[in-house]
């Protein structure tokens, strides 16, 4: 009898990750850094608040480190 082997798929990869490896998925983080990168991007460009203009840097630098080290995680 033969058993042939077959990866597993997205799904149960991730549910077979231990408990608090679980956190560290790509796909919610990514999804975040990569709103964070349009927030700046929009404080960045809006000309009412200074507040907004003067955060905006940060905001687009934290977003984009982040998301580089987000795409360090397993899927």
């Amino acid at each position: 009898m033969i058993l042939s082997q077959t990866k597993p798929t997205d799904g149960e990869r991730e549910r077979t990750l231990p408990a608090p490896r679980r956190i560290f998925v790509r796909g919610p983080w990514e999804m975040g850094a990569s709103i964070l990168i349009g927030l700046g991007v929009l404080m960045l460009m809006q000309p009412f608040f200074l507040w907004a203009y003067t955060y905006s840097f940060i905001v687009l630098l934290v977003g984009t480190v982040g998301f580089i080290i987000v795409s360090h995680f397993p899927e």
